[in-house]
C-alpha cells in the first residue's frame, strides 16, 4: 500500500470541484492522511460535499485564494498543497478579464508565498494545455501561474524546504462546460454543432488525472512541469460516437479556440525529458535521483519536438471512450446500436 500521504495534512484548493472531490475520495481510500482540508469559496458545494463524503478526517474551510490572510490561517500545519482552484471558463474569462487575473494569477502567488511562509513541504498546481502558446485570457493566466510556481522555488530560503511544481494536461472527460456533457445535453435535438471537423483534443479521465497528480507529487523535486502521455480524439469522432444519428452542423472556430491543442512546444523541448508515461519540463538540471527512475527510462526530448493533439501517437478508441462514459454515468448504448435522436 502507498504511504506517501500517510499521517500528512493535505489542503486542496478548489476542493469542491470535480477534480478536488475525486482527489479527496481517492486519498482517503488509498492513504491514511491525518487531515484533509477542503478550501473553497462555495458554501453550498461544501454542504453538498459533506452529505456525500462522510469522514472525520475532512475539514471544510470557506475561503478564496485571493484572500491572503485567510490562506495563511488555512495553511497553518499543512504539509501538502494541491492547487486546483481557478476560473476556467474561457468565455467568462474573456468577459471578466481581471477577475480571472485575480484568481488565477494573484491567487497563485498567494498560494506560493503563504505555502513558503508556513513551511509547506510540497505544493503542486494544476495547469492546462491552454497555457501553451495561449490564444485566450484563461490560457494566458494559467501560463503566468505556471511560471510563478516554477520561480517560487527560488524564493525558498535556506531555513525552509518548500518545493513547488506543476502538472499540465488536457480535457477531462465529463468535466463541467466541456464538449461531452454538452453533446449529451443537446443530442435529443437531432443536431450537434461542430466548430471544425479537423479539431482534435487531448482527453484524460478524472481518475487518471488524480493518479497522475499523485504520482507527480511523489516524483517532484521542485520546478518541474509534468505532462502525461494521453490519447487524443477529433471532435467529429467524439460527436459521432455520442450521437451517431444526429446531423453535424459546422459553425466555425470560436474566438479563443485552437484547431489543435499543444502540451509541449519545440522551445520547451530543449529543457524536457521523456519518461515511459510522461514528459517532464525541467529548466533546472534534475537532481541526481532522476525522479526515482533508472537511467534507461529517462531520455532527453529531441529538440524541436512538439507534443500536440494532432501528432500524438495514442488515439482514443471508441471502446475506451464508451467505457469511460459509462463509468461517468452517461446513458450509452453499445457501440453496435446507434443512439436515436429526436428531430
Amino acid at each position: 500500500m502507498d504511504t506517501m500521504l500517510n499521517n500528512k495534512t493535505i489542503l486542496v484548493t478548489g476542493g469542491t470541484g470535480s477534480f478536488g472531490k475525486q482527489f479527496i475520495k481517492t486519498i482517503l481510500h488509498r492513504y491514511s492522511p491525518r487531515k484533509v482540508i477542503v478550501f473553497s469559496r462555495d458554501e453550498l458545494k461544501q454542504f453538498e460535499m459533506q452529505q456525500s463524503i462522510s469522514d472525520d478526517r475532512i475539514r471544510y474551510f470557506l475561503g478564496d485564494v485571493r484572500d491572503k490572510d485567510r490562506l495563511h490561517r488555512a495553511l497553518n500545519g499543512v504539509e501538502i498543497v494541491v492547487h486546483a482552484a481557478a476560473l476556467k471558463q474561457v468565455p467568462a474569462a474573456e468577459y471578466n478579464p481581471f477577475e480571472a487575473v485575480k484568481t488565477n494569477i494573484i491567487g497563485a502567488e498567494n498560494i506560493i508565498s503563504e505555502s513558503i511562509d508556513n513551511n509547506v513541504e510540497k505544493v503542486i498546481a494544476l495547469s492546462t494545455d491552454k497555457a501553451v502558446s495561449p490564444v485566450n485570457l484563461y490560457g494566458a493566466t494559467k501560463l503566468c501561474a505556471e511560471r510563478l510556481f516554477i520561480a517560487g522555488n527560488n524564493y525558498v530560503g535556506e531555513s525552509r524546504s518548500t518545493i513547488l511544481s506543476n502538472v499540465r494536461y488536457g480535457n477531462v472527460m465529463g468535466s463541467r462546460g466541456s464538449a461531452i456533457p454538452y453533446f449529451f445535453k443537446i443530442r435529443h435535438t437531432g443536431q450537434i454543432p461542430i466548430t471544425d471537423p479537423r479539431m482534435t483534443r487531448f482527453w484524460i479521465t478524472l481518475e487518471a488525472s488524480v493518479d497522475f497528480v499523485l504520482s507527480s507529487l511523489e516524483m517532484m523535486t521542485g520546478g518541474e512541469t509534468f505532462i502525461p502521455k494521453i490519447p487524443t480524439m477529433s471532435i467529429m469522432d467524439l460527436a459521432n460516437i455520442i450521437a451517431p444519428d444526429c446531423e453535424k452542423k459546422i459553425i466555425g472556430i470560436r474566438p479563443g479556440e485552437k484547431l489543435h491543442e499543444t502540451l509541449l512546444t519545440g522551445d520547451e523541448s530543449r529543457d524536457s525529458y521523456d519518461l515511459p508515461d510522461r514528459y517532464i519540463i525541467c529548466p533546472q538540471k534534475p537532481s541526481s535521483t532522476k525522479w526515482g527512475l533508472p537511467d534507461d527510462q529517462i531520455s532527453r526530448v529531441e529538440e524541436s519536438f512538439h507534443y500536440n493533439s494532432a501528432n500524438a501517437p495514442d488515439k482514443l478508441s471508441q471502446k475506451t471512450l464508451l467505457d469511460a462514459l459509462q463509468k461517468l454515468g452517461y446513458d450509452i448504448e453499445t457501440p453496435h446500436k446507434k443512439v436515436a435522436c429526436q428531430n
